[in-house]
């Protein structure tokens, strides 16, 4: 399946959502997507479920930003996420290893 944009990556999250790969998790990612079509979006995973909002969270434990280009990249596996990060193209704060589960939380 390819996502054409940043909204429909984040409204199809919850039937995506492995609740296997995030089993005891509890953690909020922030997305903050730049340019045309991004935006801001929270992600709680919290026994074994997930929820999406927009905007932002007071205290996510990760925080990813990117263009809106890159993240569509990302989740239709056009671009790889280590050499996002490695070239700036792709921005974590927080937990690291939490951002590096993204893919076995969440199967694009």
């Amino acid at each position: 399946m390819a996502f054409s944009n940043a909204h429909d990556v984040f409204s199809r999250m919850p039937e995506l959502f492995n609740a296997g790969a995030a089993r005891g998790l509890d953690a909020v990612f922030q997305f903050d997507i730049h340019g045309e079509e991004g935006g801001e979006w929270h992600v709680t995973v919290r026994d074994d479920a997930c929820s999406v909002s927009e905007g932002t969270h007071d205290s996510p434990r990760v925080t990813i930003a990117m263009s809106a280009e890159n993240w569509l990249a990302l989740v239709n596996r056009r671009l790889n996420g280590v050499q996002a990060f490695m070239t700036g193209k792709l921005k974590v704060s927080g937990d690291l290893m939490l951002a590096q589960r993204i893919y076995d939380i969440f199967p694009f």
